[in-house]
């Protein structure tokens, strides 16, 4: 997530956080006051995919420029494998702050997914009219309620594209990363009639924050609630009747922009709605130093999972080696959350395919390009403001960090100038000196 001044999973700044305030209900493009943008929380907002007919011999990332009622003014994009069948499964995806459509789908490792297990998949993006840091407003009641705001918008998304390509209604699916992973959440309380399951991917819990500010405290040092509290929090969001949604839960230890507590938290909640044992079920140790814990079961039929990845900062794991994404700015080489997600959802396997320079091709007409990644080991000189935009550190209360190392570098402006070098993919350190 980000900080609630940016707007990107609450969570996230490119996983950023921050919102703007608008009317609940408001349909036209909401304006974000300057002095907001200082405020980042989590984004993460999502490209939705679908089936163009007639398609070109190679599927590519689309924007869909009508898709229904649209309350929370956000872009849809898709993107449809060749020779997909009807009744296919469809992904929903939502990047984080400072993100966009085209960075999540090259970056995620979901575009091979979809390839390889043949499904749809469909983003979210948020836009700047809506969030000056391009976050998901995971935090304001008018965007996260059932029928209203940024919510509704994604929900028309999925009867769009269910309907116009004909896919399976019952295996309709969501997944994001902070500002995303936390408007991810929401969804699944609000529409679990419209989602089968959900991936939160450094997020907060169901109903952690009700405003801007409050969302601050959710990313952390995260809120402290009862098992049954957060429970209810999903609860008091559920249509009457309603079954729950499947949910795998990912989280880095390290990630000290959503702190490690909202993972817990979030595990525990919905094991509580589900009515589960607070122990799991079954364990099982994955690449990347990961740990994943099932709750009602195992790796394949379990309704709740638990995956920690020791030593992770914020972001999405990716496995480049294994044809699952594309390592950079808070997409993290260490495992392949989308093939283990897509797995315990049940609609494909683990392995991404071959590994490609390119796993798909940008769309023609390309959402904003997202945050510059510099290749591992390179140190980058720019003000503090460049190091924010273009993914490198983060802003909270008027101050910059940078990503990963949590590095104190001052004031966010333009004014000031830091060094930065990226040790590992996504996490940067303060360099002495001048590059």
């Amino acid at each position: 997530m980000h900080s609630p001044s940016a707007h990107p999973s609450s969570i996230s700044t490119p996983s950023g956080v921050p919102v703007s305030a608008r009317p609940p209900d408001s349909v036209a493009p909401r304006l974000v006051a300057p002095a907001l943008a200082v405020i980042a929380v989590l984004v993460v907002a999502v490209a939705a995919l679908v089936v163009a007919a007639p398609r070109a011999s190679a599927a590519t990332l689309a924007p869909v420029p009508s898709f229904g009622t649209n309350p929370g003014n956000l872009a849809m994009y898709e993107y449809v494998p060749d020779g997909l069948t009807e009744g296919a499964p469809l992904v929903v995806l939502l990047h984080g702050c400072t993100q966009d459509a085209a960075a999540y789908h090259r970056g995620s490792g979901w575009a091979e997914q979809a390839d390889a297990s043949g499904f749809a998949l469909v983003y979210a993006e948020q836009k700047a009219a809506n969030n000056a840091s391009r976050c998901f407003n995971w935090f304001e009641p008018g965007d996260v309620a059932r029928g209203s705001g940024e919510a509704r918008s994604i929900a028309s998304m999925v009867e769009h594209a269910v309907s116009q390509y004909g896919l399976d209604a019952g295996r309709v699916h969501v997944s994001g990363l902070s500002a995303g992973g936390a408007m991810t959440a929401e969804l699944l309380a609000a529409y679990p009639d419209l989602f089968a399951g959900g991936g939160v991917v450094a997020g907060v819990p169901v109903g952690c924050a009700s405003g801007m500010l409050d969302a601050f405290t959710c990313m952390n040092p995260g809120k402290t609630q009862t098992p049954q509290q957060w429970g209810d929090r999903v609860r008091a969001k559920l249509p009457d009747g309603a079954d729950l949604p499947r949910v795998a839960v990912w989280h880095g230890t390290s990630d000290t922009t959503v702190t490690p507590a909202n993972g817990r938290a979030a595990v525990s909640q919905w094991v509580n709605a589900w009515g589960l044992p607070t122990s799991p079920d079954a364990t099982e140790g994955l690449p990347g130093a990961t740990t994943a814990e099932y709750y009602g079961g195992g790796a394949e039929d379990a309704s709740v999972a638990s995956f920690k990845v020791a030593g992770m900062g914020h972001g999405t794991p990716v496995d480049p080696s294994s044809g699952c994404g594309t390592a950079g700015a808070y997409f993290l080489d260490t495992v392949c959350s989308a093939g283990y997600t897509a797995r315990f959802w049940g609609i494909g396997g683990v392995g991404g395919g071959a590994p490609t320079e390119s796993p798909t091709e940008a769309p023609t007409e390309a959402p904003t390009e997202g945050p510059t990644e510099a290749p591992t080991g390179e140190c980058v000189a720019a003000s503090n403001y460049a190091h924010v935009s273009q993914g490198r550190a983060e802003h909270r209360l008027g101050y910059t960090y940078a990503l990963g190392s949590g590095d104190p570098l001052g004031l966010w402006n333009t004014a000031v100038r830091t060094s930065l070098t990226e040790t590992s993919p996504g996490h940067w350190k303060l360099t002495p000196g001048a590059c």
